[in-house]
């Protein structure tokens, strides 16, 4: 696989030439120079650059093309949304109820719960990272390994892991959702055609059109808008940096990430890796050690990094990358200003009201009971 290197075609530094005024000189005599104010002696922080439309157009196109053969989202109704809101937070999805979407994607924690692997049913270990749950939407595939095509696959996917919910099948939360008589009618609110409306798939579905509300926008946002001062002059260096080091050939689209698969270790071998990664899925011995790019939206929030979570800082993240998928030593001025730019990716969470927990109906006697074993 080739690695695309990017002409630096956008150059964000702050121009500004200074020009002095130069003493006339008596005949008799130099005049002495004026004395220089101390508050002109100061010289004020450099303003934010202003690129042209031209080159804030050409670096949109980095970050606004939509993963290849993408299907259209479905559209959702504001009875699924609501439907799906609650599943996320409800544990009576687990087996032993105390596991819920939101244990392992904390909503008000930008979509994770900053472990390096999440606690499961009986306190058991994933294999891998948790990843955002927000901006996940536009994903070209769903898990590490891109085994779910869809949000609405990927949803049913931890309610049935041993090691998530450890839910003993599609029946028993189907069981488990019919014994709340407010369920019932929320399932019947969101799928109104269907003869039976409280499924698996249903379940998966609402919880789906939940996680497409879950976006988040940042001043990069604003400064591909047009608003150029909401990126600071280090923020713009860093910027540049990330696109003619060649970040973008990976980290693209929307999300900043997630349009396509890499392998980890592209240019030089990642060490003692031993997850295989797309493999897993695919079963396709050139999958092995690739893995879905994850999103940067929002990264300064959401580590610790990497599919196993193994690297607990961003400068670090930034240098691995810089050394394993490009080939490059990054001086520390360069890190130092990538991580200014992917800091600027941080966007604001969706309002507490739409993202906290809802009132959940209460259990009935036909509610399965929480099963530890």
């Amino acid at each position: 696989m080739l690695r695309t290197r990017l002409l630096p075609w956008f150059t964000l530094s702050a121009l500004g030439l200074g020009t002095l005024a130069g003493c006339e000189r008596s005949p008799e005599a130099p005049a002495a120079p004026a004395p220089v104010p101390a508050a002109a002696a100061v010289k004020p922080p450099a303003p934010p650059a202003v690129p042209d439309a031209a080159a804030v157009a050409k670096l949109a196109s980095h970050f606004f093309q939509a993963p290849r053969n993408e299907a259209p989202l479905p559209v959702d109704t504001e009875a699924q949304v609501a439907l799906g809101r609650m599943l996320f937070h409800e544990p009576r999805l687990s087996k032993n109820h105390d596991v819920s979407c939101n244990t392992c994607h904390g909503l008000d924690t930008f979509g994770v719960d900053n472990k390096a692997l999440s606690d499961g049913h009986r306190g058991q270990k994933g294999s891998r990272n948790s990843p955002t749950v927000y901006n996940a939407a536009r994903h070209i595939a769903q898990f590490w390994d891109g085994r779910a095509a869809t949000l609405e696959a990927q949803a049913e996917g931890p309610m049935m892991n041993p090691v998530e919910m450890a839910m003993p099948g599609a029946k028993h939360v189907e069981a488990t959702l019919s014994s709340m008589p407010e369920y019932t009618a929320r399932f019947r609110a969101a799928f109104p055609k269907q003869s039976k409306p409280v499924t698996l798939s249903h379940a998966a579905r609402a919880l789906a059109a939940f996680e497409r509300t879950l976006t988040t926008t940042s001043r990069f946002d604003r400064f591909l808008a047009g608003e150029h001062a909401a990126l600071s002059v280090a923020e713009q260096r860093g910027l540049e940096a990330f696109v003619t080091t060649g970040c973008t050939t990976c980290h693209n689209g929307p999300a900043v990430g997630g349009t396509s698969f890499q392998k980890l270790g592209l240019v030089e071998e990642y060490p003692k890796l031993t997850d295989a990664g797309r493999f897993d899925a695919t079963k396709n011995e050139d999958d092995r050690g690739f893995f879905r790019v994850p999103t940067l939206r929002n990264v300064e929030k959401t580590g610790p990094y990497l599919h196993d979570g193994s690297v607990e800082d961003l400068p670090t993240m930034v240098r691995l990358m810089g050394r394993y998928q490009l080939g490059r030593t990054l001086k520390d001025g360069e890190v130092d200003d990538m991580v200014a730019f992917l800091k600027s990716l941080t966007g604001e969470l969706p309002p507490a009201e739409h993202i906290s927990a809802p009132p959940l109906p209460p259990s009935t006697k036909r509610t399965p009971k929480p099963d530890p074993s």
